[in-house]
């Protein structure tokens, strides 16, 4: 074989190599974009049952105008997207949270539902909130 016969299949196969990482690149991102999306959406849905909570009177097993008392059920706190707690003191950081059943122990006029992916954002977990009052649903992501 000449060498110029080497060169192109050298050439070759450093391009298949790029290409090959490249595609990788993007699928990890995707992942992580849908992960974190469903995510949101996951807790979107947690915050509406909390609104229904909040808004349904005692004697009916609800809050009363209160989130006092709500907690998520064993089944919301984790699934194929990621792990849910509630808590009524703002989430922050990176770090991963597990799924909690553990209800909001005082008066609170908000209360926020934390999730956490599956998926890796470099070396942190998907991590999103929502904040939860008796009328609006503001979502974040923390990673």
């Amino acid at each position: 074989m000449g060498q110029q016969q080497l060169l192109l299949i050298v050439l070759g196969i450093v391009i298949v190599g790029i290409a090959i990482a490249v595609g990788v690149t993007q699928f990890k991102s995707s992942a992580v974009e849908s992960n974190r999306q469903n995510v949101i959406s996951d807790l979107l849905n947690y915050a509406a049952k909390a609104q229904r909570f909040y808004k349904t009177p005692t004697a009916l097993a609800g809050g009363g105008q209160d989130f006092n008392g709500y907690f998520l059920a064993a089944v919301d706190t984790g699934n194929a997207n990621g792990s849910y707690s509630v808590t009524a003191t703002q989430p922050s950081g990176a770090s991963y949270v597990a799924g909690a059943v553990t209800p909001i122990s005082s008066s609170a006029d908000s209360i926020y539902i934390v999730g956490c992916g599956k998926e890796q954002n470099a070396s942190n977990y998907v991590k999103a909130y929502a904040t939860v009052t008796s009328d609006n649903i503001v979502t974040t992501v923390l990673n």
